[in-house]
């Protein structure tokens, strides 16, 4: 019972004057739970009747020595069990000729202590910080002013590109204003740049599914300290189109709680549902699933995800975004963009038959003028079918794989190539090289010798 429950009847005793025995009959409650409860309000008003026992009912009675004693036992690491301690206060009372506590008095100690203090004792100011200190959660204004991005290893096994299972790694890229995902990128192996690259040149480009309408260039993006985040390339990136890189602390993640949330949506509403997902305390499952089959369906998840209603902003992510509409900032090509994001192999040497790279040959026609030339090759792991071929920073032409299913160039555009590179080298060779004539010395003028005139007989005509 509560302590205004307590109250309104004890006050029919205390201001109305009826006796306790007359209450115990009509209420029920025992004269003797009554009469305590009359000397607990005579003793302490009614805030006596608080039934709710205090934190520190019993230490009072224990010396401050054992209650001390106590306490320095429980906040140092390895912390001993409940047992332990009372053995060990209980031998330390007797040694200070104090009353020995009990069990109970000393689980009761342990028990009162802060949790803020005690996690810190025991685990550290990391865990401390992680557990109990204030975070400011912050939101940005506008769409694309912050964009998140992180890494997670997927709760799933997969088939392989090998036959074996592989569990896969998937990277995205959150706005932070509406909760939108921009981009991903599902893949095996560890985290690297070029993964990274690739999911921010998803979120920044135009979408083929006008549904998918995030893009653009954000103003900050915040990240962790990964290897692949601190590279060299993406910070030449960052400095190219205007974005600014925010790390986040090491060791606290808070600042991409957001992300991290979407980690756990992922895991448990999308692969909780499909073959080979790794459960709490499961078995290794059989992979069923491959790269391309899982990659589909964490896109269709993304957009069923991108347009439902997010339960902090009330909208769905994709209105968010979309808000009353603006423009955002986009690079003026995908070339342009490919050149700033894409990460860059060995260079190769254009040969004869194209360009050789990962066991194929690339061909297209502007490359006859660089062959035997040194030239710098980016490509899309997940689709070598064809690369994009630049000259020193510069973009040439996107080459083909010989075997691409859908596209083939045939000889006649090559023979064009070739014509049009020996008419070039030709006008190169007249504008730099002097005729022979002009070249020879002048030769004095003198009678010239009158060559006979060849005969034709009339068989010949």
């Amino acid at each position: 019972m509560e302590e205004a429950e307590r109250w309104r009847v004890l006050r029919l005793h205390v201001e109305d004057q009826i006796p306790l025995a007359v209450l115990a009959r009509e209420t029920g409650i025992s004269a003797r739970t009554l009469q305590r409860w009359n000397q607990l309000y005579r003793g302490g008003g009614v805030a006596a009747l608080d039934p709710h026992p205090r934190l520190d009912k019993g230490v009072r009675r224990t010396s401050a020595e054992t209650v001390s004693f106590i306490e320095h036992l429980a906040l140092t690491r390895p912390r001993p069990s409940i047992a332990t301690l009372h053995r060990l206060a209980v031998t330390d009372a007797q040694a200070r000729e104090l009353p020995a506590p009990s069990y109970a008095t000393v689980r009761q100690i342990v028990q009162a202590l802060d949790p803020a203090l005690v996690t810190l004792a025991l685990e550290g100011p990391v865990s401390y910080r992680d557990k109990h200190e204030l975070v400011f959660r912050r939101r940005a204004e506008h769409p694309n002013q912050t964009w998140q991005s992180d890494h997670t290893e997927l709760d799933i096994l997969i088939v392989g590109a090998d036959g074996k299972p592989d569990r896969p790694w998937l990277t995205t890229v959150m706005d932070d204003y509406s909760r939108a995902i921009c981009g991903y990128m599902v893949f095996t192996g560890a985290p690297s740049a070029i993964n990274t690259a690739l999911a921010l040149r998803q979120a920044i480009w135009r979408k083929t599914d006008p549904a998918w309408a995030m893009c653009g260039i954000p103003d900050i993006l915040h990240v962790d300290h990964g290897s692949d985040f601190i590279s060299h390339h993406l910070e030449r990136t960052a400095i190219a189109v205007h974005v600014r890189i925010i790390h986040s602390t090491v060791g606290r993640p808070q600042g991409r709680g957001k992300i991290e949330r979407f980690f756990g949506t992922i895991n448990t509403e999308l692969l909780a549902a499909l073959p080979g997902h790794l459960g709490p305390g499961s078995r290794t499952p059989t992979p069923v699933l491959d790269l391309a089959v899982l990659d589909r369906a964490i896109g269709d998840f993304i957009g069923t995800y991108n347009d439902r209603t997010h339960s902090e902003l009330g909208i769905s992510p994709r209105d968010a975004w979309v808000a009353d509409g603006w423009l955002p900032r986009i690079p003026d090509s995908l070339q342009e963009l490919d050149g700033l994001l894409l990460t860059v192999p060995k260079n190769r040497v254009v040969q004869r038959d194209g360009i050789h790279f990962q066991g194929q040959r690339y061909l297209a026609p502007t490359l006859v003028p660089f062959v035997g030339h040194t030239i710098t090759i980016r490509y899309d792991p997940r689709d070598i079918s064809e690369i994009r071929v630049y000259d020193r920073d510069t973009f040439i032409c996107t080459a083909i794989d010989e075997a691409h299913p859908n596209l083939r160039l045939s000889l006649r555009d090559i023979e064009t190539a070739r014509r049009a590179r020996r008419k070039q080298l030709r006008r190169a060779i007249n504008d730099r090289i002097p005729t022979v004539a002009n070249r020879e010395e002048p030769r004095t003028p003198g009678p010239t010798k009158r060559r006979p005139k060849l005969r034709t007989y009339q068989e010949d005509e």
